[in-house]
């Protein structure tokens, strides 16, 4: 293993790491505080701090609730670091500016390092990231060989996991790689999608299996689903009880680029809509084995995707019977250029493409639907459950799961999902009966 390898994986939300720079920060801290010969110094150093962390707090509540930097309220552990991680840098700053050149330099290195630490408690706060590649959004998948897959002919056997008999040399985990799904009818500017095989899936002779269309969050890109989510690593534990069984999972960009946001609609942002409705299933049926029925197909996505899941999932039931929504707006939005620029400028495009409007014109429904949110998303939260309470008013059979005290963010992702994959797969006729 290379040195530049073991840096870019090194696990930043873990312990070890964690507890090895707050260490290193507070010793630092410490040498800049203490004055042994001079009780005034050391006093203006501290009031220095605590100014510096109440800038901070102010900063915080600025980018978080006058602003809306993040377009979502940060929460109290974020705005706590934010706040330490200012007043430490302003006793850095202060450092280099008035003190011997010995304190200097210790201040000089100290300020990456505060930097630093506030950073990855934040980002433990987020759940985020995992290491550089994932800070950096760096793919870390390979290509994937669509070795033994091939064109399904039949449904997928809704007794599959009661019927299915694992063969020899079967893999322990499945595979993720990346591939490139052409925009045939859309030419949409999608980059590349991800791709997760189970292990029934790598064998001579795989089953005919179900697949989940997914989507990642905005900002993001296709392997946030499977990075910071874990979706394979949930699959894999799955299919570790069950022989093997689970879902394939296609994670397509419906974003074209991580700042941009189409709303998963056709319209001069881009034609989303047909891209991941007709471009990417079609490629999905000509090269992986999944099953021809609605009744095989789920989609499912985190935030922006999860409204895009509901957006088709509502709009399309005759393509997907299954919808896993995990902290989904209520509507498409991107604030107040919304109907100008995807919709026209038309108030009933707009209400056409809404999850509430669509399911009210399709009902009823025969569709099997996770709901999942933190319960600490005060902005999000609200809107699931109301989405969650229209589907089940529409006669779909809906599943609601909190993430008690969580946010909006990737620890809720995977609080929900570790519990609702486990229940889709049972669903899709996986589990053993």
């Amino acid at each position: 293993m290379s040195m530049l390898h073991a840096v870019m994986t090194l696990r930043v939300d873990k312990p070890p790491f964690l507890i090895a720079v707050t260490v290193l920060a507070g010793v630092g801290l410490l040498i800049l505080l203490v004055r042994r010969y001079s009780i005034r110094s050391a006093a203006v150093a501290i009031a220095v701090a605590v100014l510096g962390t109440v800038v901070g707090g102010v900063l915080g509540w600025l980018t978080s609730d006058v602003w809306q930097v993040f377009g979502l309220p940060l929460t109290v552990v974020t705005r706590a670091w934010i706040a330490c991680g200012v007043g430490a840098l302003a006793v850095a700053a202060w450092s280099v500016v008035t003190r011997p050149w010995w304190r200097r330099a210790v201040a000089v290195v100290c300020i990456p390092l505060f930097l630093l630490t506030s950073a990855a408690w934040i980002n433990v706060d987020f759940g985020a990231y995992r290491d550089l590649t994932d800070a950096l959004g760096i793919d870390p998948y390979p290509a994937l060989a669509l070795h033994h897959q091939s064109r399904a002919t039949a449904p997928q056997n809704p007794r599959l996991g009661s019927e299915w008999t694992a063969p020899q040399g079967l893999p322990r985990h499945g595979e993720i790689g990346h591939v490139q799904i052409p925009a045939t009818l859309s030419h949409f500017a999608a980059r590349p999608a991800i791709v997760y095989l189970p292990p029934a899936a790598l064998v001579a002779h795989p089953p005919t299996l179900p697949v989940i269309e997914m989507f990642s969050g905005q900002p993001g890109t296709p392997a946030d689903m499977t990075s910071a989510a874990g979706v394979g690593r949930y699959l894999d534990r799955y299919a570790e009880r069950h022989q093997g069984l689970a879902p394939i999972v296609v994670v397509p960009d419906q974003l074209s680029r991580p700042e941009h946001n189409p709303m998963c609609v056709d319209s001069p942002l881009g034609d989303s809509a047909t891209y991941l409705t007709r471009d990417v299933p079609d490629w999905i049926r000509s090269h992986l084995n999944v099953g021809t029925t609605r009744f095989s197909w789920v989609v499912a996505g985190y935030s922006q995707g999860g409204t895009c899941s509901m957006q088709f999932g509502a709009g399309d039931p005759q393509l997907f019977g299954s919808i896993v929504d995990v902290s989904g707006e209520v509507a498409p939005t991107i604030g107040t250029g919304t109907l100008a620029q995807g919709f026209g400028g038309s108030e009933s495009a707009y209400q056409d493409a809404s999850p509430l409007h669509l399911l009210k014109a399709h009902a009823p429904y025969d569709t099997w639907a996770v709901f999942g949110y933190g319960t600490a998303d005060s902005k999000f939260g609200p809107g699931l459950l109301r989405t969650a309470a229209a589907a089940k008013a529409a006669g779909m059979t809906a599943t609601v799961i909190p993430a008690e005290g969580s946010g909006h963010d990737w620890n809720t992702v995977r609080t929900v999902l570790s519990r609702a994959l486990p229940l889709l797969c049972d669903h899709l006729g996986l589990g053993t009966k």
